[in-house]
């Protein structure tokens, strides 16, 4: 091999010797005679040696061959540090894979899971991750808690049998500020605590109806608004209120099989925003509330639900909120005033909805992302590094 060549790739060394097979490349290597080793403690070169020991370490694959270096290294004698090892800089201390196959497997892991990354390389799972580890830890950016205003919480699931993380983000800029496990008052305190004297300037929270997360705020942030999400409120109502009806009225129908069958397999068509239905589904709806005054009444309340958050002002929503309850109380159904009632406790967090504009659909996107990195890695042994892969998938929006 040309010696500048050598020089250029190992500093400091020189290949005396190599073999190979048709799977590896080994590659003996001896000091450079015209450069002295550098001492590792004050980066001065130094003359005297004190001893020498040879390290095997992995380099970047030769021509598709693995290939490995064996390394005298050198510890020397300094006058100002004592015995040092030697300084590479192409081997980081104490490892045994150089910067060039750092470097390589830090690339891999940006697009590709760490189980293929491993088996590109020929290193193990754990050293991989490691690596990968400590990139995102060198590449996320702590956030600029001054800018911080308004904040948008989720939970999402982590592992089956409903064990969850919570994830907040900034509403603004939509940057992942932190991820913790569980989502319980005492497991979102950690954010609050890294919030610090930033507390008070947080104007307003979004989330769903989750009294531990509310519980929190209001003690950390007594100035802030909580705003209640339109998106789950909605989804609640079609568990508990036009599901419940429609059961309800499928067992009423039970002498009638067609009719029965027909309201039974009709959630779906219930529950979907009349914008997302084709021309056949919307006369298919049409048709079924037609049919059935209970089902017509829970459908058409629902939509003056969603009425509520688009409202201009908060007094402009609040007088959407009496009209509506209004009309619950006429309309007789059992599970729509059970609903209604277990609503009223929050009407300040969905009124609130109207001055901040604030949802909780970008976060929805971003969970469906977190669900992307958990399956693309067939799940997570280390959740500090499943929290480090979601930060740096969400950095701040320029």
């Amino acid at each position: 091999m040309n010696p500048s060549l050598s020089r250029f790739l190992w500093e400091g060394f020189l290949p005396a010797h190599y073999d190979f097979d048709s799977q590896s490349l080994h590659i003996q290597l001896k000091p450079d005679p015209a450069m002295l080793p550098v001492c590792s403690g004050c980066s001065q070169p130094q003359g005297a040696v004190h001893d020498t020991t040879t390290r095997r370490v992995r380099e970047a694959d030769c021509l598709g061959l693995r290939t490995w270096l064996s390394i005298p290294l050198r510890r020397v004698a300094c006058v100002d540090c004592g015995v040092r090892v030697e300084s590479l800089p192409w081997l980081a201390r104490y490892t045994r894979i150089t910067t060039r196959l750092h470097s390589q497997v830090e690339a891999l892991a940006r697009v590709l899971p760490i189980k293929h990354v491993a088996a590109l390389t020929g290193l193990h799972w754990d050293t991989v991750k490691q690596i990968d580890k400590q990139r995102l830890a060198r590449e996320v950016q702590d956030p600029d808690w001054s800018r911080v205003r308004r904040l948008v919480m989720d939970e999402f699931a982590i592992h089956k049998g409903h064990r969850y993380a919570t994830v907040i983000i900034n509403a603004d800029n939509h940057q992942v500020l932190w991820v913790g496990m569980g989502n319980r008052r005492v497991d979102i305190r950690p954010f609050f605590e890294e919030l610090g004297t930033y507390c008070h300037q947080i104007e307003a929270v979004a989330m769903d109806m989750n009294t531990a997360f509310d519980l929190e705020v209001k003690r950390h942030c007594p100035q802030a608004e909580v705003v209640y999400d339109l998106f789950h409120v909605v989804a609640k109502y079609g568990r508990e209120v036009i599901d419940r009806v429609r059961v309800d009225r499928a067992n009423e129908l039970r002498e009638d099989k067609p009719a029965r069958k027909w309201v039974k397999g009709s959630r779906w068509l219930l529950l979907r925003n009349r914008s997302n239905l084709n021309p056949e589904q919307r006369l298919s709806l049409e048709e079924l509330l037609q049919a059935n005054h209970p089902l017509s009444v829970v459908y058409v309340l629902g939509e003056q639900l969603r009425a509520i958050w688009r409202g201009n002002s908060i007094w402009d929503a609040f007088k959407r909120w009496r009209q509506w309850q209004r009309q619950v109380d006429e309309s007789g159904l059992a599970p729509l005033a059970l609903f209604a009632k277990r609503l009223k406790p929050y009407l300040r967090g969905i009124l609130a909805a109207a001055k901040y504009r604030l949802h909780t659909s970008c976060i929805e996107g971003i969970n469906n992302k977190i669900k992307v990195i958990k399956r693309m890695a067939y799940g997570y042994r280390d959740n500090d590094y499943f929290f480090l892969k979601i930060k740096a998938a969400f950095p701040a929006n320029p």
